[in-house]
């Protein structure tokens, strides 16, 4: 093979060097100089003054025979870096053994002098090396595949509607997935060649090739770490060898994927002479399943028997299979699109000159706006200069064996192609759809609609109560939120420093309303607030990390449990007026829980924490949380047991609390249990009273975990067929404003989780085939024709009288109509050049599908009476 084109230098040692990824593949593959830094080298020179008794020990280090040469070379390069740091006199001559000939062998075993420490396993520096090599190999594939794939979409006429993935918000779609669905929408934008055929290996395109990119962000992120560490160090192979794992897995099914496209490519070739002889071709030279499963299993058993360095060449060897498989699924895919000029071009095959010329035009405008700029790109490389090649033998195979030497990565033309790729959809991002960040959402005309009817009913419910408004801002000081949420307090959103005030994005708003009552001295207060809140969550469906609160607060001192009544009956009236469905109140209180906690013989300064870990028996069953109490934060078995005990006791809150209260009762052994009880009654008697404590439970399992919560904690849950958990919650919070002042102001509140609450009215709607009117438009101003001055008048009298109209000016009536039926407008008015004439206008009721001819000055008059 000869001296490789040499592109670059890579230096070692000196201040800052580092090895990376790409910079081993280029030594290895002898397309990169090794240069030793200047100052490293005075280091190694023999010291005049220096004593016998000083001079480094010689050991040897073999590295395996099943290693490839650049493998090898690889290898040989990582000893060379850590032996930087021991000042190896060593170090001169390998580097120079590494700018030998690209073709001559390492000779083993490596003879290495050493000062401070003995090195004899090479398994460290070869996993190390080929991984290096296959981060840097598997980035590129990762590219490579995409445009394999997007040309086999276009070759065969593929429907890629698979491709319209969007990152919906709420953590259920794969970042990767999604970029791997926009990268290809780039690609294929524009082309009119696709969008036909069903086929599986094109829908799958976006998970396997999703999947690959994550093991190629981990296997990157592993070796920036351990490519500069001490090679030496306990345990480095194998956490390399757990992130190759899945990546061979990765590469597997993206071989398997790209095989079956490469396959259906080839039966699409239109012309049967090419087909023919690409297919035996085909046959012979590309790696099949049965080649990926028995490379993917070699690997699988080497790592299960800690043979590492073995597995990660193995790993590699899985690697060639699967990109040979997708330069052929290029090969294919650019037999279908160019099959005429291949034709003539390699097989002298000539087609009629006016058809290919026409079939050259056609391509320009069919093809998508990524793909037609990459494959004259391919085409320049593998058809230039072959007009007379028809006169050779073996042309086809001699073709396909330069297109896919041009297809190797260790081909020098090859890195300029995957950059020009790599700039095509970089520079066409202006036509990949934006994203939301993830837990957000957007909301359309139809969402804003129920949206704003809810909040209309919810504002409507807290003022009959005498509430009024509040409105605080979206961030706060970081010491006003921190320590008032528990163990929650890791998912406040931290603003950045910008050389001020340490700022964090509210959290609920709670805490921001007692923050407002201590700093303007206030001791009283019935308010309400609906505002966005934000929380660094998982998100799943129904749990957002931005998302609306409507919160009812009364502070100040009343009479007993009067206030906490109020806001239990507050809720009932927000979930029956929302008309969700059935539902249920659970009901507890702190005192009761904390007393529970005393009486199981939990220790007081892990009530809180054991609290938190029950409050999560609505998501999991007991033994999960007894494993966490018992295992994570220190309880007794026992102690847990005896916890079980009373969490299930769960049922009507009078017959319940009766039970509480009988004689023999542990609670009424401990004086806060006994106040809870107390508190309780009147609660509950006020609640039966006012026709509402049919919709409420008591639960000795709801242990709000908000560290704030003093007295009555309650949640509501949604009992219908949309998932979405707890839909309302709240409870008495009587020392949260005193932290903040010298004041302590009682309080208590309920804070309804309204994005939950549209996520059910939105499924009720679609669960009836309905669809909410987005508009509150009565009128339908149509003008026939195309005077805007007609419509300007028209209209403008109408909102001028206060009705909700629009107009539309358009010669077709059929618009008209259309317009009217998707806006769902009751109304519209017909104003053609025949009503200018005669003065008048036909005023249509498109519910009752009947209309009226009316003078044009009696417009108003008439729509009036009708809306």
């Amino acid at each position: 093979m000869g001296q490789r084109e040499v592109s670059a230098v890579v230096t070692l040692g000196g201040k800052g060097s580092s090895l990376t990824s790409s910079s081993v593949f280029a030594v290895s593959t002898s397309h990169s100089l090794l240069q030793i830094d200047s100052s490293t080298l005075d280091k190694l020179k023999p010291s005049t003054t220096s004593s016998s008794s000083s001079s480094p020990n010689t050991t040897t280090i073999t590295f395996p025979n099943f290693l490839t040469l650049p493998e090898t070379r690889a290898s040989l390069l990582i000893l060379l870096n850590n032996l930087l740091s021991s000042n190896s006199p060593s170090v001169p001559l390998i580097s120079q053994t590494l700018n030998n000939n690209a073709d001559v062998a390492i000779p083993q075993p490596v003879t290495i002098h050493v000062t401070t420490e003995t090195l004899n396993d090479a398994s460290i520096f070869t996993v190390l090396a080929v991984s290096a090599i296959l981060d840097h190999q598997s980035a590129a594939l990762s590219s490579f595949a995409d445009v394999a794939a997007a040309l086999s979409c276009e070759a065969l006429k593929a429907d890629v509607t698979a491709f319209n993935l969007m990152d919906s918000g709420d953590g259920h779609t794969s970042k990767e997935e999604v970029g791997v669905a926009a990268d290809l929408r780039v690609l294929l934008n524009g082309s009119k060649l696709v969008g036909k055929e069903k086929i599986e290996a094109v829908s799958k395109v976006p998970k396997v090739h999703g999947t690959i990119r994550e093991q190629v962000k981990s296997l990157h992120s592993k070796m920036r770490v351990e490519l500069n560490s001490n090679a030496s160090c306990d345990g480095t192979v194998e956490a390399v060898s757990t992130v190759l794992l899945p990546l061979a897995a990765a590469l597997r099914k993206l071989g398997e994927c790209s095989y079956s496209r490469a396959k259906k490519n080839l039966e699409s070739v239109g012309r049967d002479d090419l087909k023919s002889s690409i297919g035996g071709f085909f046959e012979k030279d590309c790696p099949n399943d049965d080649s990926l499963g028995y490379g993917f299993n070699t690997a699988l058993n080497l790592v299960y028997g800690n043979d590492y360095d073995k597995f990660a060449h193995e790993v590699n060897v899985l690697f060639g299979l699967v990109w040979k498989i997708v330069a052929w699924e290029v090969v294919t895919a650019f037999a279908v699109l160019e099959g005429a000029e291949v034709s003539e071009k390699i097989l002298g095959v000539k087609g009629n000159g006016e058809n290919l010329k026409a079939d050259k035009k056609k391509k320009k405008v069919v093809l998508g706006k990524g793909t037609s700029l990459i494959l004259p790109l391919i085409k320049e490389r593998v058809l230039s200069g072959r007009e007379n090649a028809v006169e050779n033998s073996g042309l086809l195979e001699k073709w396909v064996g330069d297109f896919l030497l041009f297809l190797d990565l260790a081909h020098p033309k090859f890195t300029e192609f995957l950059l020009k790729v790599k700039d095509i959809v970089e520079t066409n991002e202006s036509r990949r759809l934006p994203k939301i960040p993830k837990g957000t959402r957007d909301f359309a005309k139809e969402q804003m609609t129920i949206r704003k009817k809810a909040f209309s009913i919810i504002e409507g419910v807290f003022e009959r109560h005498g509430a009024t408004a509040l409105d605080t801002p979206v961030f706060e000081l970081r010491e006003t939120l921190t320590g008032k949420y528990g163990e929650d307090s890791k998912l406040i959103y931290d603003l950045a420093d910008q050389g001020g005030e340490l700022l964090s994005l509210r959290y609920d708003l709670t805490v921001p309303f007692a923050r407002f009552m201590a700093m303007n001295g206030l001791t009283s207060l019935k308010r309400y607030q609906i505002a966005k809140v934000y929380r660094r969550d998982n998100p799943s469906k129904g749990r957002y990390r931005e998302f609306y609160q409507c919160d009812f607060d009364i502070a100040g001192s009343s009479e007993k449990m009067g206030p906490d009544f109020e806001v239990v009956r507050i809720l009932t009236e927000l979930l029956d007026e929302l008309n969700i469905g059935e539902y249920e109140i659970k009901l507890n209180h702190r005192k009761l829980l904390d007393g529970m906690m005393e009486i199981c013989g939990v220790p007081p300064e892990k009530f809180r924490t054991i609290c938190s870990s029950i409050d999560k028996l609505d998501k999991q069953p007991f033994q999960k949380i007894r494993k966490e109490m018992v295992e994570e934060k220190g309880l007794t078995a026992e102690t847990a047991d005896r916890i079980e005990t009373f969490v299930n006791e769960k049922g009507s809150p009078l017959a319940l609390l009766s039970k509480f209260k009988q004689e023999g009762s542990a609670f009424l052994q401990n004086s806060g249990s006994v106040d809870a009880l107390n508190d309780l009654e009147i609660l509950f008697k006020a609640l039966e009273k006012s026709k509402c404590i049919d919709k409420v439970v008591f639960d000795l399992s709801l242990a709000r975990g908000l560290d704030y919560y003093t007295g009555v904690v309650f949640e509501a849950v949604f009992k219908g067929g949309t998932q979405v958990g707890s839909i309302a919650a709240g409870g008495r919070y009587d020392n949260l404003i005193g932290m903040f002042g010298s004041k302590q102001v009682p309080a208590v509140g309920v804070s309804l989780g309204i994005e939950r609450v549209f996520a059910i009215m939105e499924q009720q709607l679609k669960d009836q085939n309905q669809t909410a009117r987005a508009t509150k438009t009565d009128v339908l101003v149509s003008i026939l024709g195309n005077d805007l001055t007609l419509a300007a008048e028209l209209a403008g009298e109408l909102w001028d009288a206060g009705v909700k109209a629009e107009f539309l000016v358009n010669k077709r009536g059929q618009k008209h109509f259309d317009y009217a039926k998707e806006s769902r407008i009751p109304w519209m008015v017909f104003v053609g050049e025949q009503e200018v004439k005669e003065g008048v206008v036909k005023l249509k009721d498109l519910v009752a599908n009947n209309e009226v001819v009316i003078p044009r000055g009696q417009l108003v008059e008439e729509i009036r009476k009708r809306t």
